[in-house]
């Protein structure tokens, strides 16, 4: 992989891994574009490698919430009168972060071959956008993020591990669970921000060694990485603001073009499906 490659791949990385359009499945794409071999073990853990760019940003944009959270979990665990919403809020990210952790780690010989085909990432872009429609039409948006519930948590937890599947969005996914339980979309969106420190960590760091062990080496690794915290920093502020006052169907004509067009080439042979 050359630096230039990892520059792009860095930047959708950091562009689409909030939005709920797919990371993966744009990274797939792209990747397919630039003629990369999509279902190559080293270019799957490079995938989920440059990823912890896209956390740091997280951790340093929510620095502030997530030391509070930190600090009242650590307290709560030895003092029972210290035990407030930021306590169990902390109980509630490893909680829902389970779930996908079990099923990726399970599942990685399928999520790592058969699902990275392009034809996974067009259907899966065009079917959960009805879920996304689905979950903006139903939306009471009645609870914020103090009415949030260990119940809740646990199943967006549960959803979430659709996103392992090329295409669905980790976020998608995530916000339109929170939607139709009731949470508003911020708090929704948040809780998915939330949701995918451990996910993400887990994952690259786990990737790491076959990432640079394999086709792609430390500095294409290292660049991609540093590019996608830079620029998914820049997505993270903005969707936040966008979500407090746009449905993120907002988004839904875009993945059913994406998915479409991708079917076309494929169909036409203009890509390779892996």
């Amino acid at each position: 992989m050359s630096i230039w490659e990892a520059i792009i791949l860095g930047i959708v990385e950091g562009l689409t891994e909030f939005l709920p359009v797919s990371s993966t499945g744009h990274l797939t794409l792209t990747e397919g574009l630039l003629g990369l071999p999509v279902d190559d073990r080293s270019i799957t853990a490079f995938t989920a490698v440059i990823q912890i760019g896209a956390i740091l940003a997280v951790l340093l944009y929510f620095r502030t919430d997530i030391v509070r959270i930190v600090v009242a979990w650590c307290r709560g665990l030895v003092n029972r009168e210290a035990r407030t919403f930021d306590y169990r809020f902390g109980w509630y990210t490893i909680a829902g972060s389970l779930p996908i952790g079990i099923v990726g780690f399970l599942g990685q010989d399928v999520i790592a071959g058969p699902l990275r085909s392009l034809w996974v990432v067009a259907i899966a872009l065009i079917v959960w956008s009805a879920v996304m429609v689905w979950g903006e039409r139903d939306a009471t948006q009645a609870r914020g993020e103090n009415q949030t519930t260990l119940r809740d948590v646990l199943i967006i937890g549960a959803v979430q591990c659709a996103a392992l599947v090329p295409g669905v969005s980790r976020s998608g996914a995530t916000i339109s669970a929170g939607l139709l339980l009731g949470l508003d979309r911020v708090t929704a969106t948040r809780l998915s921000f939330f949701l995918a420190i451990p996910a993400l960590t887990a994952a690259g760091l786990y990737e790491l060694p076959q990432a640079l062990d394999g086709g792609v080496g430390l500095v294409p690794t290292a660049v991609a990485t540093v590019v996608s915290f830079v620029v998914a920093y820049a997505s993270i502020a903005w969707l936040l603001k966008f979500v407090a006052g746009h449905k993120i169907t907002a988004f839904v004509p875009y993945r059913l073009v994406v998915g479409v067009l991708v079917v076309v080439l494929l169909a036409t042979g203009v890509l390779q499906a892996t």
